[in-house]
């Protein structure tokens, strides 16, 4: 009679964990949420050579305005500012990025090239509009 009553528990303990097609039926987890938005990246600052940029690399836009006078584009852009300044002999821009430290803005990259678009050395261009 024992025997019957263990059989009896197994079979019914054995339907517990299926459906009417004989499926074992398991626990869903929650679905993960398409719209959610992904985490903010940080924001890296560029790497740059600054061997012979130093006049210019981590000056603040007031330095550069001393060096080179007032600049022919100032634009702000999300995380920085761009300025630009120009002369006969090139165009430079200089990048500027808050540096942690009061959240000032230094210069972090620049880029020089001639007015016609073809690249040109960045510290020739940094020395020829010093000497203007």
């Amino acid at each position: 009679m024992k025997l019957g009553w263990v059989a009896l528990g197994a079979l019914t303990l054995s339907a517990c964990g299926e459906t009417g097609g004989g499926k074992t039926v398991r626990p869903q987890s929650a679905p993960i949420p398409i719209d959610k938005p992904a985490p903010a990246a940080p924001v890296a600052r560029p790497v740059v050579s600054a061997k012979g940029l130093e006049a210019v690399i981590g000056k603040d836009m007031a330095t550069l305005t001393r060096m080179f006078g007032q600049p022919r584009l100032d634009v702000v852009e999300v995380y920085g500012r761009k300025l630009q300044f120009a002369g006969k002999p090139c165009v430079l821009d200089a990048y500027l990025y808050p540096d942690g430290k009061n959240g000032a803005e230094i210069v972090t990259h620049v880029d020089a090239r001639r007015s016609d678009g073809a690249e040109v050395d960045r510290v020739q261009c940094v020395n020829a509009l010093m000497q203007r």
